[in-house]
């Protein structure tokens, strides 16, 4: 069995306080990927960045004073085309979910791949978790459904996570 991991493809990092343009190119690639997984019988994972109205007291509030991802707000919500979709849903306030960790290590994945925001950021961390929670799964990383507002380190981010061992599909591709 897959599992599919959507990482926080949340209003605020598409078009919100922290959208790019680049995050709303993914939109329709990544909702077919989820009707993909889901047409196989595979599991679809969502992670939720999730804070509070105390946000910019945090540490990341503190070095990204730029509030966003507040719980229950519009910003919080996944993106229209995908948010009625079922799955498992992890909400977490750091970069990587806590709980995925456990519940990788109380499931067997032989692939898991992971898409969504942001590269350099969330997405990483998560797929640093995924690898280490499930060694023996092959982890993949989308990278024509992942991007970071910086460029730059998008492309570094993706040589990183393949020398851990990540594999890094569609590179310099476009899913249509």
């Amino acid at each position: 069995m897959k599992l599919l991991i959507v990482v926080d493809f949340q209003n605020d990092f598409i078009s919100g306080t922290l959208g790019f343009p680049k995050a709303l190119e993914l939109e329709t690639g990544i909702s077919d990927k989820i009707k993909t997984y889901k047409a196989r019988g595979d599991d679809v994972l969502f992670t939720y960045d999730t804070h509070y109205d105390n946000y910019l007291d945090t540490q990341e509030g503190k070095r990204l004073p730029i509030t966003h991802c507040i719980k229950d707000t519009w910003g919080w919500e996944l993106a229209d085309s995908i948010k009625g979709d079922s799955g498992y849903k992890i909400t977490k306030n750091t970069f990587g979910a806590p709980d995925l960790f456990s519940f990788l290590k109380n499931t067997f994945y032989e692939e898991i791949e992971l898409v969504g925001l942001v590269s350099n950021i969330c997405v990483v961390s998560n797929a640093v978790i995924a690898k280490t929670a499930s060694p023996q799964a092959r982890v993949v990383v989308d990278a024509s459904l992942t991007a970071s507002s910086d460029e730059d380190l998008h492309e570094k981010v993706l040589d990183v996570m393949a020398g851990l061992q990540i594999d890094i599909i569609n590179r310099g591709t476009k899913n249509e």
